[in-house]
């Protein structure tokens, strides 16, 4: 199947490090040590809307700037495995190859004298490439979700998103 994606990318006003440590205050990492060994889903819902207060989770992180700086690149760059496994457990259950694009990747990033910028592919478009209708409305909903998450962020909703985050309940 051919499917087109769309990259969503938006200018931050804060510092690199500002808007990491905002990024990060706001999408807490996945508590392995609190769920990983149990068998109950009703807990992990529990301990994973307790944890996720924005909606989401942070399952891997790297400082790419660190070792592209061995090579003598300046620009920073984080790039993040955002997601929750709640809602990826929806289109699991159609679908286990949906995990392609679950956890979504995030990047935030700046070129030196440019500003920063953060950077997601449109979950949308990629959860609808599947075909499945199910799958396609749990895209939807990451979309109107990530409208949420820039707004509570302060940073800007890109086109596509706008309108949306008004109808997450």
């Amino acid at each position: 199947m051919t499917w087109e994606a769309r990259r969503l990318v938006i200018e931050i006003g804060a510092s690199f490090d500002e808007a990491v440590a905002q990024y990060e205050a706001a999408v807490p990492g996945y508590p392995a040590g609190e769920i990983e060994g149990l068998d109950d889903w009703e807990q992990v819902r529990a301990i994973t809307d307790r944890v996720a207060v924005n909606g989401f989770l942070i399952y891997w992180r790297f400082a790419a700037d660190r070792l592209m700086r061995i090579a003598g690149n300046p620009a920073r760059c984080r790039v993040y495995l955002m997601g929750n496994h709640l809602l990826a457990e929806r289109m699991y259950r159609h679908d286990p190859a949906a995990m392609l694009y679950a956890p979504l990747r995030t990047v935030i990033s700046q070129v030196p004298g440019e500003a920063v910028r953060f950077a997601i592919e449109q979950p949308s478009r990629q959860f609808a490439s599947f075909g499945t209708p199910e799958i396609a409305a749990v895209g939807a909903e990451l979309d109107r979700k990530l409208a949420v998450l820039l707004e509570r962020l302060g940073w800007p909703v890109p086109d596509g998103l706008e309108g949306q985050a008004a109808r997450v309940i």
